[in-house]
C-alpha cells in the first residue's frame, strides 16, 4: 500500500527530509517490472540527480511498459524443466531464471520453471513421467561430477524425444558427453574433470594449461568473440556470424575428438575466431538442440533479451503447440 499524504508528511518532519523526497517503496500486486515506473511518477529520478547536480531530462519508459505489459499480458506460458546441480540454493542460478524471463517477455509469454534435481535423474530408469508436460529443457553449468549422469541422461531424452534443449557451459558440455557414448557409442566418453586418467575424455583441460596448478589459473574467463558457423541455429539466434558473450569454465571440447564429433553429425556452431576451440554445439535433425560454451545469460536484459533465450522459449512454446 502507498504511503498517504499524512504518513509521508510524518516521515519527512521526523527524518528532516524534504517531504517530496520521501519516496514510498510499497509492495506490488503484479510484478518488479512496474517498480521502475513507480518510482519515477514520484519524481525519484529527478530528485536523485537534483542532489547530485546532475543536469536531467524527462525520462522516456516507453520501451520499459512495454516489457511490464508483455510480462503481465501474456497468455501463453512455457513450461521448462531446469536440470541442474544446485537447485537446493534459491539464488544459484539467478541469472539464468532472469535470462529465462527475459526470453518470455521477448514471446509474450511467462515462464514456469519446473527445478529438478540432476542427483534424482540418475536413480530413474524412465524420464516420461517426470517431463511429460515440458516444453522444454534447459541444463545449465556447474563443477565436479555430482548429478552430471542426471544431466547426461536429461540431454539424451531431449535429443531422442525432439524436445527443445539449451546447455550452457557444463551443458554443452553434457551434451558432447551423451552424443560421443550414444551416437559414436564411445561408452567410456567423459570430461577429465571427472576421470582425470580416461583415454576417452571428450572434454578436457588445454595441453598448455595441464600443468597449471594456481587455483583458477586454468579458467577462461570475461568477454570473448565466438565466430558463428553459417546457417547454424546459432547464427539464426544472433543474426551475426561474431558474438561476444561472456565466459567462465575450465575444460573444453578436446581437440583429439574434435574431427571424429563432428563426422558425426554433430553440428559445430561456433568456435574461437582462430578455429581452435568450440564454442558451440547443436543436434542435427532436431527442432532445437544448441549448446554453448559461454554464459548468455550474463549479458540479457528485459529490454534487450538474450538471443539464445529468445530462441530456445520460441521453439519451446512451438513444441508446447505441436503436443497439446
Amino acid at each position: 500500500m502507498p504511503l498517504v499524504a499524512d504518513m509521508k508528511k510524518k516521515i519527512s518532519q521526523f527524518t528532516n527530509i524534504d517531504y517530496d523526497a520521501v519516496i514510498s517503496a510499497h509492495n506490488v500486486d503484479s510484478t518488479l517490472y512496474a517498480i521502475p515506473e513507480i518510482y519515477s511518477e514520484q519524481g525519484l529520478d529527478e530528485i536523485v540527480c537534483q542532489k547530485l547536480q546532475l543536469n536531467t531530462k524527462k525520462p522516456n519508459l516507453k520501451e520499459w511498459k512495454k516489457v511490464r505489459a508483455s510480462y503481465e499480458e501474456a497468455k501463453t506460458t512455457a513450461n521448462i524443466a531446469f536440470v541442474g546441480k544446485y537447485i537446493e540454493l534459491s539464488d544459484a542460478y539467478k541469472s539464468v531464471d532472469e535470462a529465462l524471463v527475459h526470453g518470455g517477455i521477448a514471446n509474450n509469454s511467462k515462464v514456469n520453471i519446473i527445478k529438478i534435481d540432476a542427483e534424482h535423474v540418475e536413480s530413474m530408469d524412465n524420464l516420461d513421467e517426470l517431463l511429460k508436460d515440458i516444453d522444454g529443457i534447459i541444463i545449465p553449468g556447474g563443477f565436479g561430477d555430482r548429478g552430471v549422469l542426471g544431466m547426461i541422461q536429461t540431454a539424451k531424452y531431449a535429443r531422442e524425444n525432439n524436445i527443445p534443449c539449451f546447455g550452457i557451459c557444463l551443458g554443452m558440455q553434457v551434451m558432447v558427453i551423451e552424443w560421443a557414448r550414444n551416437v559414436l557409442n564411445m561408452k567410456k566418453a567423459d570430461s577429465a574433470e571427472f576421470r582425470p586418467e580416461g583415454d576417452s575424455n571428450v572434454i578436457a583441460l588445454l595441453e598448455d594449461q595441464v600443468d597449471i596448478t594456481e587455483y583458477g589459473g586454468t579458467m577462461r574467463l570475461g568477454l570473448s568473440e565466438t565466430k558463428v558457423i553459417k546457417g547454424t541455429k546459432l547464427e539464426e539466434a544472433y543474426g551475426s556470424l561474431s558474438i561476444m558473450e561472456r565466459h567462465r569454465h575450465r575444460f573444453e571440447v578436446s581437440n583429439d575428438f574434435k574431427d571424429d564429433i563432428e563426422k558425426s553429425g554433430l553440428i559445430i556452431g561456433g568456435t574461437t575466431p582462430d578455429g581452435n576451440l568450440v564454442e558451440a554445439v547443436e543436434w542435427p535433425g532436431h527442432p532445437w538442440g544448441v549448446g554453448v560454451q559461454a554464459h548468455p545469460e550474463f549479458t540479457s536484459q528485459p529490454i534487450k533479451a538474450g538471443p539464445l533465450f529468445v530462441k530456445f522459449i520460441e521453439q519451446s512454446l512451438r513444441y508446447a503447440k505441436k503436443i497439446k
